[in-house]
């Protein structure tokens, strides 16, 4: 029973994998990095895709039944959290009707600066990362992704 559910995980993710984009903004996907699977237990769906090069890249992940769903939406059904955290790092954006926890990283060292977006969505968790971007970036690539698609497919 569980190697079933872990295949039919499998099946689903390679579904998810055509759905996202074959650049991430001006960043070409790496396909041989590409990874999928399926735990058939807690976990479950994993999907992982990179982009870009040595220079600059970026990801999308899809974790289904991910510990840290609960906590995000928690966090941002808080009205006084998501109130504070709206100039600051993190801070809560919308995506698509989703709200999102953007996170910027600055590196000292390089100056670059780096951007994660967490799209909790019903039992799903989309992340999406990117180096040296700016805001703007990273949420108008978020905004282009095919979430509903995705959240449908991945349930």
């Amino acid at each position: 029973m569980e190697q079933m559910l872990r295949d039919l995980d499998m099946a689903i993710g390679k579904e998810v994998l055509k759905l996202l984009p074959s650049k991430l903004g001006a960043l070409p996907v790496v396909e041989k990095e590409d990874n999928v699977s399926g735990t058939g237990g807690y976990v479950g769906l994993y999907v992982d895709r990179h982009y870009g090069s040595d220079v600059k890249s970026g990801s999308v992940e899809i974790i289904n039944n991910s510990p840290l769903i609960n906590s995000l939406n928690m966090i941002l059904s808080m009205p006084l959290v998501g109130g504070m955290m709206a100039n600051e790092n993190p801070k809560v954006v919308k995506v698509q009707g989703y709200k999102s926890i953007l996170n910027k990283d600055v590196n000292t060292e390089t100056g670059k600066t780096n951007y994660q977006l967490q799209i909790p969505m019903n039992n799903t968790l989309l992340t999406v990362k990117m180096d040296d971007s700016a805001e703007g970036e990273i949420t108008g690539v978020a905004n282009s992704l095919a979430l509903a698609k995705i959240v449908q497919i991945a349930q």
